[in-house]
């Protein structure tokens, strides 16, 4: 993976609006505020869900990332870098379900033309099926 991005993004605080989606069909979003942050190989977030502040990570290391988020994954699983995708970083990872096969996780941090920085996560399903998760739309504030 490519750390070249975060030395250009090092020290700078985001703000803006976080979708959630629960729902199957992933029509309808629950939207709450949220920030990032970006430091020394670690990209940290906050978001809301029902009025509770959640938190999550991406800790950077030489082929992947640490995730960690106190909703979505509470124990910190290794995500693998995916080669050659677009944006400034993508991971993804598998995870088991105990009756069938497993499915997956892949996360994206990319920024638009305006400047604004978009974190998308999307959940895979076995069959390959991809279902929107989370968008975060920012602003840089710092």
């Amino acid at each position: 993976m490519s750390q070249s991005w975060i030395n250009e993004f090092q020290g700078t605080e985001w703000q803006g609006t976080a979708e959630l989606w629960l729902e199957p069909e992933g029509n309808n979003a629950d939207i709450s505020d949220c920030t990032l942050k970006i430091e020394t190989d670690v990209l940290s977030y906050t978001w809301s869900y029902k009025d509770e502040t959640k938190t999550g990570s991406f800790t950077f290391h030489e082929g992947g990332a640490i995730w960690v988020d106190s909703w979505h994954q509470t124990h910190p699983v290794q995500c693998t870098d995916l080669a050659g995708a677009w944006g400034l970083f993508t991971v993804h990872y598998s995870y088991g379900e105990p009756s069938g096969p497993a499915w997956g996780w892949r996360s994206k941090l990319s920024q638009r033309p305006d400047g604004s920085l978009v974190l998308q996560m999307m959940n895979i399903a076995p069959w390959g099926e991809e279902g929107r998760a989370v968008r975060m739309v920012l602003k840089r504030v710092r």
